[in-house]
């Protein structure tokens, strides 16, 4: 029918064209080359294209019907997030290095043990240090005691000052001497850090070891994980510490509720970001150091927002963004209706509607391709 009336449309039109400019033809135009004339010809014709378009669109309405699904939009809690990629961690992951030089005597953990702060973990031979401490114990042991004598007789005005002052000295000096001696010793032991697990051993007992060799062990804390990212500089007024954050590991298939608890103060001027920590849970002790997770920070809420699935929402030759509604519902059957509406934001395949749509009004959301307004639509 629409091609019909085209061709007929256009049949008269030409034939009306056809007596302009001297009642010369589009032949004859062409014959004796008249730019002008053939100009206002074509100028003629898409005026009244345009006409004819205009038309049928309003007389040729499809009459079709389509099968289709619709739903009903609510008010509902519209939450719009931020989506980076960053990388698991903890403060808690280090090599333990020895103190002090020389031969492994003692190795008492082993990979996979679980530790306490301050557990003794080894020794390193002590190269004749606790003789030497021994040796200086005793010295302070006698300094000691030629000191309380001397101070003894000094209270009783017996003796001279620079003795009791002399025997003070050598006390402390000593005593000095031995704590020094026992600092020395110390570092022949060992010890755990922090609470957390053996992850791997990396000498065997009797091995000499140094302070610039490599580790003896890497000990390993999950209980306190957390995942750093780098974000654009635009959101640094909507980041702040305590703001709640998605955190989902592909590699677990999991989510866990998050929060920032630390936000950069420095803009990296390469590439205009600023880094964030978001501390995470880790209950079942899943979480790894280096796993990649992609974290889900809301910046933007509308408690009262009116939503729709993102694919059913087009666009037409103007630019503007429509969906189809559905009127004269009787609960099966209903009539298209091009509904031109202003978006959003958009997240998790949902955008939000600012304005033309209001709640209680039922949308296609499957078959929006297949039908045109007016056209009749079961569901």
């Amino acid at each position: 029918m629409k091609k019909t009336i085209i061709l007929s449309l256009l049949t008269v039109v030409l034939v009306a064209c056809g007596g302009k400019e001297g009642n010369q033809t589009v032949d004859k135009l062409i014959e004796t080359k008249n730019i002008k004339g053939l100009q206002e010809k074509k100028a003629a014709l898409q005026a009244e294209i345009l006409k004819i378009e205009d038309a049928l669109a309003v007389l040729d309405v499809k009459k079709e019907e389509a099968l289709v699904s619709v739903e009903t939009v609510k008010d509902t809690v519209f939450n719009h997030y931020l989506d980076i990629q960053g990388s698991v961690d903890t403060k808690e992951n280090i090599l333990i290095q020895p103190e002090f030089s020389g031969t492994l005597t003692s190795l008492t953990v082993k990979a996979g043990q679980s530790v306490t702060k301050g557990q003794i973990l080894g020794r390193v031979d002590d190269a004749g240090i606790s003789q030497q401490l021994a040796s200086a114990q005793n010295q302070y042991e006698l300094a000691k005691t030629t000191f309380d004598r001397q101070k003894n007789l000094w209270d009783k005005k017996i003796g001279s000052e620079i003795q009791y002052l002399q025997a003070q000295t050598q006390m402390v000096s000593a005593q000095k001497a031995v704590a020094q001696i026992k600092a020395q010793l110390a570092k022949t032991v060992i010890r755990a850090p922090f609470s957390g697990t053996i992850d791997e051993v990396f000498v065997e007992k009797g091995q000499v070891v140094a302070p610039s060799a490599q580790g003896l062990m890497r000990i390993v804390n999950l209980g306190n994980m957390y995942v750093s990212t780098t974000v654009p500089e635009t959101y640094i007024g909507k980041l702040k510490v305590g703001t709640e954050v998605d955190v989902f590991l592909a590699s677990l298939g999991k989510t866990y509720k998050g929060k920032v608890r630390q936000v950069g103060n420095f803009i990296n001027p390469n590439n205009r970001s600023f880094g964030i920590e978001v501390s995470v849970p880790n209950p079942d002790n899943l979480l790894r150091p280096n796993q990649v997770a992609k974290l889900k920070i809301i910046d933007y809420v509308n408690k009262e927002a009116i939503v729709v699935p993102t694919n059913v929402i087009q666009e037409d030759g103007e630019g503007n963004k429509f969906i189809y509604i559905v009127e004269g519902s009787n609960g099966k059957t209903g009539t298209a209706k091009k509904c031109v509406v202003t978006t959003g934001k958009s997240s998790d395949n949902v955008t939000e509607i600012v304005s033309g749509l209001k709640a209680n009004t039922i949308i296609v959301t499957d078959g929006v391709n297949n039908i045109s307004e007016g056209m009749k639509l079961n569901f």
